[in-house]
């Protein structure tokens, strides 16, 4: 077939600083989905982007292109309500895992489509692939099936939403353009909105753990990301949330499991069940159950209930004992006082190095690995008393975790301010 455009000029234009036009943008996006256009014009095209941006118009057009080269779910025939959340990732941020079956307590759809961990952070269907049986592979009927009858389902996303995103965020990866955010917020949100669901909450992390430093960089993703599904009429609204600390007192997959249950068993850590409430309040908002009370919920076993369902709908065992490292060893308090500082990305980075994570897409990854906080700032501490324990199959892996935690644990004599959980909001 001939081309409506050529990716040079396309390239150009952006690379002069001009706007794209709504025909540039939809023919570029579909010839690099066939392969018309090269990863290196493409490369090309995101490095312009990366250093010219775009407008809100260009970027919603962008999103969109990429939202038409595949598939859209559609989850009207279920007849309730359907609300989704979406973290830009952290360490600890374990909140999906009762936040789901939480709402959905309420009579309102959570159709949780989540990924792998990469780096760092920790990905939602790795925790859960810590659960005997567990399998996050659902087909759309089976999607369905569980939307219908627990209510909720986290499961992986299929290849068919958004398939020119997955080529670009494997391009950006390599290609140093990953921090532009219209090719963030677009990556993001066309995922989400194929997804089809009615209503959104974007939880957008901020500090040394995510992957935005920057209150003001955070503020303007979540903007963009919260105008994104607003064109696209998805009620959408944004938390921006602290992530200089770890959440809670694990990191790594199944030792978030426990603790997942324990939130759900109406205890768990306090920033844990803070953030899983804030989080619901806004999810049963959009959805019109604004009269809802999720902390009940949480206490009197209702959540639990749905949590059960939902992992024995996916071939899981609820009663199961979870994984273990065959390794332990604490880092301990080299002197008395308090503790100041726990570096939300040296944590993130340890648990990663102890097998908690993976370097590349694909590898496998540790179900028992990762570190258990035992102390958190502001806490008194003794010397020579533990503030973490680390967990690995390979002990030799402990070496490098204790290089990234270098400087990430301090201990003074005076306790801390204590910081928000929820920084800001941010809603269309």
């Amino acid at each position: 077939m001939t081309e409506s455009h050529d990716a040079v000029d396309v390239i150009r234009t952006k690379r002069d600083g001009a706007r794209l036009s709504e025909d540039q943008i939809d023919w570029v996006v579909d010839a690099y989905t066939r392969g018309v256009v090269a990863d290196e014009q493409m490369a090309a095209l995101a490095m312009a982007v990366y250093l010219r941006g775009m407008d809100a118009a260009e970027t919603a057009r962008w999103t969109a292109a990429m939202i038409a080269s595949g598939e859209r779910m559609d989850f009207s025939s279920l007849g309730r309500p359907t609300a989704d959340k979406h973290s830009t990732g952290g360490v600890g941020d374990k909140i999906t895992l009762p936040l789901a079956p939480l709402v959905a307590v309420f009579g309102v759809a959570v159709p949780q489509l989540s990924g792998r961990g990469l780096g760092h952070t920790g990905g939602t269907l790795d925790k859960l692939e810590s659960i005997p049986g567990w399998r996050a592979a659902l087909t759309n009927d089976e999607i369905m099936g569980m939307l219908d009858g627990v209510g909720a389902v986290i499961c992986a996303a299929g290849t068919g939403l958004a398939p020119a995103d997955k080529k670009l965020y494997a391009l950006r990866d390599t290609t140093g353009t990953v921090e532009a955010i219209p090719l963030i917020a677009s990556s993001i949100m066309s995922k989400k909105i194929a997804e089809g669901t009615d209503s959104l909450v974007l939880d957008v992390k901020v500090g040394s753990g995510a992957f935005m430093k920057d209150q003001d960089r955070a503020r303007e993703l979540a903007t963009t990301m919260v105008e994104l599904g607003e064109r696209a009429g998805v009620a959408t609204t944004a938390l921006l949330t602290d992530m200089s600390v770890p959440l809670g007192r694990t990191v790594g997959n199944a030792l978030e499991v426990r603790e997942s249950v324990e939130v759900l068993s109406g205890g768990g850590p306090a920033d844990v069940r803070e953030l899983t409430l804030a989080l619901a309040r806004e999810m049963l908002d959009a959805a019109g159950k604004a009269d809802a009370d999720p902390a009940a919920a949480l206490d009197d076993g209702r959540a639990m209930d749905v949590w059960r369902r939902m992992i024995a709908g996916q071939d899981g065992d609820p009663d199961a004992a979870l994984p273990t490292a065959r390794h332990t060893q604490d880092v301990v308090a080299e002197r008395a006082g308090v503790l100041t500082r726990l570096d939300a990305y040296g944590v993130g980075v340890a648990a990663w190095r102890l097998g908690a994570g993976r370097a590349r897409q694909g590898d496998a990854v540790q179900s028992g690995a990762g570190v258990e906080i035992l102390v958190r700032p502001g806490e008194p501490v003794a010397a020579g008393q533990p503030i973490l324990t680390l967990h690995t199959d390979d002990e030799p892996r402990v070496a490098r975790a204790l290089e990234a935690l270098d400087g990430a644990l301090e201990v003074g004599d005076a306790a801390p301010p204590v910081g928000e959980v929820v920084l800001a909001r941010i809603s269309g």
